[in-house]
């Protein structure tokens, strides 16, 4: 019981903030991602995914429920193919920044997850995101001074060194933001 004790209390203990590192209180930062995916849906614009290993599976799982469930246009980068073929052919570094150089317009949004907020392929994609015009959003954890933290024009940090604890929460932002867009 005690591990679900101390993840009830940390939902608490997320932080947020905006592209000017000005606090928000989980509430503000989730109705500014909200209503940020209200006005890309109306411009029928996307939100790309993405994320390595769990955070991978977070992607992929949520890009489909804000596809079926809250009918906003989504996709991740998940595709084993894809995601060898550039690993091989440019670098594990590029597996989200390429297709994001290549399928990513202005006025889309990008989810970045990344658990440790370190990984250089979702950093290198956040900077291709923020090249494109894409409004970012970041959901990493781990240590207050990961790289992560800082890039999007909202960031969610889970204070947590577990994987578990970081990835369910992470995965708990995400689908509050899909259950509260169904309304």
């Amino acid at each position: 019981m005690k591990y679900f004790k101390d993840l009830t209390r940390l939902f608490y203990k997320i932080e947020a903030h905006d592209d000017k590192r000005q606090p928000l209180s989980l509430e503000q930062a989730m109705a500014q991602a909200i209503k940020q995916i209200r006005i890309l849906k109306r411009k029928n614009k996307k939100i790309i995914f993405i994320g390595n290993g769990g955070s991978a599976s977070i992607a992929g799982h949520i890009a489909t429920d804000f596809l079926k469930n809250a009918g906003i246009r989504a996709l991740c980068f998940n595709e084993p193919s894809l995601i060898t073929c550039l690993s091989n052919d440019l670098g594990y570094e590029y597996v989200f920044s390429k297709p994001l150089e290549m399928l990513a317009e202005k006025g889309d949004m990008v989810v970045a997850i990344s658990s440790s907020g370190r990984s250089k392929n979702i950093l290198g994609a956040a900077a291709a995101a923020k090249k494109k015009g894409c409004f970012l959003i970041t959901l990493s954890g781990f240590s207050p001074k990961n790289p992560l933290r800082v890039k999007g024009r909202l960031n969610f940090y889970v204070p947590a060194d577990s994987y578990g604890y970081v990835e369910i929460a992470h995965l708990a932002i995400c689908h509050n933001i899909a259950d509260s867009l169904k309304i």
